[in-house]
């Protein structure tokens, strides 16, 4: 007598990406315990005042990154709140801490959002890869103006520059994402599909289902090219993201001159400049989590190469991590469980208008 098989209930999709990203975050925690205690007992060292600056120009500095994309979805015709854009650009930056991918993870996010919604998909990926274009250029902007500090002082070495010429060709390669969207969107549906399969097959093992419906490849890259022509005779606005990414240097730059002055560590400009010039670089371009014990490593001895003490240097480096990473680490988790559970709650909005 044959038995009936019995249908094993499946885990639903969202569930599992949540316990997914909630395992890898707990694994990047006790990856990382031995810097915690580090920075626990650096901070102690520093002045709480400025620590407390450092602290504030953080929280800010993400807040400028929720303005700024909301900027580049209005660019798009897109329309959502400062709180909602918050909640989604932090749990963004999350989700690219934990799984690095050159800015391309945590797109996830804004594109699950982006179906609560009823948004047009190809408009958010637009919005995107826009944002990590401005966000590269403006750090390459600064880079230069780091690598001048670092060529008087004759420090500059070959892996530096290989490291920005790395980040140049992120620039180039997703501009060139845009250029085919925009100009060749039949060529484009097929990236998109050969991409889709080779994601299906790559996580197919842990879903047992396609989690991208690779026939829309071509659908989604006509609607690419739909968004990207939505920014054509938007020239003008095209110039405030590129201020508020300048701003969010601006700002980063200020944490760590902040944490100079708690540590009462002397600078100049160059220094600073630079050696923040270097931990983004190490940042974007490392295969670790976040830089995990990349930064660590060379932060500290491009900053005794600028003249900065090396046990200072250390100290430096451990509370500056301890604010850009794991502050941000912080909010942006819950910010991840918040708006997975408001997006698992929510019904899906009304289409956006034409």
């Amino acid at each position: 007598m044959s038995e009936t098989p019995v249908n094993k209930p499946r885990i639903p999709v969202r569930k599992a990406f949540v316990w997914i990203v909630v395992i890898m975050a707990v694994a990047f925690v006790i990856v990382s315990i031995t810097e915690i205690e580090d920075i626990l007992t650096a901070v102690r060292s520093g002045n709480i005042a400025f620590l407390l600056l450092a602290v504030a120009l953080e929280l800010v500095c993400l807040l400028n990154n929720a303005m700024n994309y909301r900027t580049l979805y209005h660019l798009v015709g897109l329309e959502e709140s400062l709180r909602q854009i918050f909640l989604i650009s932090t749990s963004s930056t999350f989700i690219n801490m934990i799984a690095p991918s050159g800015g391309f993870g945590g797109m996830v996010v804004f594109m699950d959002s982006a179906k609560q919604r009823n948004y047009s998909p190809a408009k958010v990926v637009v919005v995107v890869i826009l944002y990590m274009i401005y966000e590269y250029v403006s750090l390459l902007g600064v880079v230069a103006l780091g690598f001048v500090a670092l060529i008087q002082r004759q420090n500059l070495t070959t892996g530096q520059i290989i490291a920005a010429g790395v980040l140049m060709l992120f620039i180039i390669l997703f501009s060139l994402l845009l250029y085919l969207g925009s100009h060749s969107s039949k060529q484009f549906g097929e990236l998109l599909f050969k991409g889709a399969n080779w994601i299906n097959r790559l996580m197919y093992r842990f879903f047992h289902r396609d989690l991208i419906q690779a026939e829309q490849a071509h659908k989604l890259a006509a609607d690419i090219e739909e968004g990207v022509m939505a920014l054509r005779g938007k020239k003008s606005g095209l110039l405030a993201p590129l201020l508020y990414a300048l701003c969010n240097k601006a700002l980063l730059i200020g944490v760590l001159t902040s944490v100079f002055l708690s540590l009462q560590v002397p600078f100049s400009t160059g220094t600073i400049v630079a050696g923040y010039s270097i931990a983004q670089l190490i940042f974007y371009i490392t295969p670790s989590p976040a830089g995990i014990g990349f930064v660590e490593g060379i932060f500290p001895i491009t900053l005794n190469a600028l003249l900065v003490p090396f046990a200072k240097a250390v100290l430096i480096t451990l509370i500056y991590r301890g604010i850009t990473l794991w502050f941000s680490f912080a909010i942006g988790f819950f910010s991840f469980q918040k708006l997975q559970r408001e997006n698992a709650n929510a019904s899906p909005h009304p289409s956006e208008p034409a």
